[in-house]
C-alpha cells in the first residue's frame, strides 16, 4: 500500500498561486490513479483534479479548468497541484488520494490534508 503526506498549503491572497505536493512511499505513484480533493466548511468533499496512471490522461473540476494543474514525478514519487489565480472559492482542505482503479472510483488511500486559505 502506499502512503500519502501532503503539503504546501497556506494563507494567499486572492489572485496568487500555491503549488501542493503529494509525497508517496510505500509504492509509486507510477502504479495508481493520483487525485486531488477538497472540502470547504460546510460542503461536502468535491474531486479537484486526476490523474490517470497508465496514460497521464488528467480531469478537472469545472471551476478550476484553466487554473489549477495536476501532475506527477514518478522519479520523486510525488504529486503536485499547481493553483493560480485562487480565489476565496477555492479555499478548502485539500487532500491527496491514490486508486487502483479509475478517476471516478472510490479512493483506498488518502493523505492527511492541507489547509488553503484565500483571502479576499
Amino acid at each position: 500500500q502506499v502512503q500519502l503526506v501532503e503539503s504546501g498549503g497556506g494563507l494567499v491572497q486572492a489572485g496568487g498561486s500555491l503549488r501542493l505536493s503529494c509525497a508517496a512511499s510505500g509504492r509509486s505513484v507510477s502504479t495508481y490513479t493520483m487525485a486531488w480533493f477538497r472540502q470547504a466548511p460546510g460542503k461536502e468533499r468535491e474531486l479537484v483534479a486526476a490523474i490517470t496512471r497508465w496514460t497521464g490522461s488528467t480531469y478537472y473540476e469545472d471551476s478550476v479548468k484553466g487554473r489549477f494543474t495536476i501532475s506527477k514525478d514518478n522519479a520523486k514519487n510525488t504529486v503536485f497541484l499547481q493553483m493560480n489565480s485562487l480565489t476565496s472559492e477555492d479555499t478548502a482542505v485539500y487532500y491527496c488520494a491514490a486508486t487502483v482503479a479509475g478517476i471516478r472510483s472510490a479512493y483506498d488511500y488518502w493523505g492527511q490534508g492541507t489547509q488553503v486559505t484565500v483571502s479576499s
